[in-house]
């Protein structure tokens, strides 16, 4: 039986979160040399504590790196033992659903088919695949087994039955060779209860090279609440992600949601710096994360990273929102959303 066919639903990132999961960097070809790692385990860190301001936070640790991780950590993070590959807990742990009722309410998991996204080279995931199962197990969570290849950074969805896609992410051959979009939408609406796809072409540039997602849409827009969305946008016209998100915005502004409603959309400019050593950054405010009562915002010590909090205070004004610098997270493949996983309550 399907979660949504048994009554559960994914709810909204900014629903009530019984706490927020995390993994622990381990040493692996994403983190170059003792350096990197040591810079992204400090990045990590001060996301955890961030997020523990508001809520419980769980860390998964590799057995052997475990007394590391608490003793950066700090007290107030808890932190459980688990084999690791890579540290992005949005992709490969459990996308939580619940499912409410007159007898109280019940907490599940969809364990998506994790491959590296896409299988890529450098990856390697024989432990991050088993990783959503542990942590549904530990979460106390009902466990719902996917045959689709899908991360938690590909879906985002408004809780009233609307979920945002990218086609170079759920119709990736090295993900679900052969799937069609009617395919892909059964699939993902029969897990998450939603009932309208809006689909994205593609995501931001560098999202594509060496560690890249392949599009998560969670860098490109998100819900804010139903009937709102906010997007990534490119103001310089010689960056590649100019057309890339004009197009998007297009596309969104011209959607309805699963209610009918035309979507709104609020714009939020990329960073002034658009390279780092000559590469495209995919540097996005888009790629947030609410948690109880916060809202935790990757920042770039950039110019523009003031006027972003702006957006979220203006659009969130009960939250408060933290700048963290989200610079070694990207730099790595992601963003401060690709390393949380919230927990709702039930």
């Amino acid at each position: 039986m399907s979660s949504a066919a048994d009554g559960f639903r994914m709810p909204p990132e900014w629903a009530h979160h019984e706490r927020t999961w995390m993994a622990w960097p381990p040493p692996n070809d994403t983190f170059a040399d003792a350096d990197e790692l040591a810079a992204a385990r400090r990045a990590w860190a001060e996301v955890a504590r961030a997020v523990r301001r508001f809520e419980p936070v769980t860390v998964v640790a590799d057995p052997a790196e475990a007394a590391q991780a608490r003793a950066l950590l700090g007290p107030g993070v808890e932190v459980c033992e688990h084999p690791l590959d890579d540290a992005w807990m949005r992709d490969t742990g459990p996308t939580f659903v619940v499912r409410t009722g007159p007898g109280g309410g019940e907490l599940g998991a969809v364990d998506w088919t994790f491959n590296g996204w896409g299988a890529q080279g450098w990856a390697r995931w024989k432990h991050d695949a088993e990783l959503a199962g542990h942590v549904a197990e530990s979460a106390g969570a009902r466990t719902f087994r996917s045959c689709m290849v899908n991360e938690g950074g590909g879906i985002h969805v408004d809780g009233e039955g609307t979920v945002l896609l990218t086609e170079t992410v759920q119709l990736d051959p090295d993900r679900n060779p052969g799937w069609t979009r009617e395919r892909a939408e059964a699939e993902i609406h029969a897990r998450l209860g939603t009932r309208k796809a809006i689909w994205l072409p593609r995501g931001l540039t560098a999202d594509y090279g060496r560690f890249g997602t392949r599009g998560h849409v969670d860098i490109v827009a998100a819900f804010a609440r139903p009937g709102l969305v906010v997007a990534h946008t490119q103001p310089d016209p010689a960056h590649p992600d100019h057309e890339v998100s004009r197009e998007n915005v297009r596309l969104l502004r011209g959607s309805t949601d699963a209610r009918g409603r035309p979507l709104e959309v609020v714009e939020l400019p990329a960073p002034t710096v658009s390279d780092h050593d000559g590469e495209p950054v995919d540097y996005s405010y888009v790629n947030h994360y609410l948690c109880n009562g916060g809202v935790v915002l990757g920042g770039f010590a950039d110019p523009r990273d003031e006027a972003a909090a702006d957006v979220f205070r203006r659009l969130f004004p009960r939250r408060t929102v933290t700048l963290v610098d989200a610079r070694t997270i990207f730099a790595a493949g992601g963003g401060v959303h690709c390393i949380t996983q919230q927990q709702p309550g039930t």
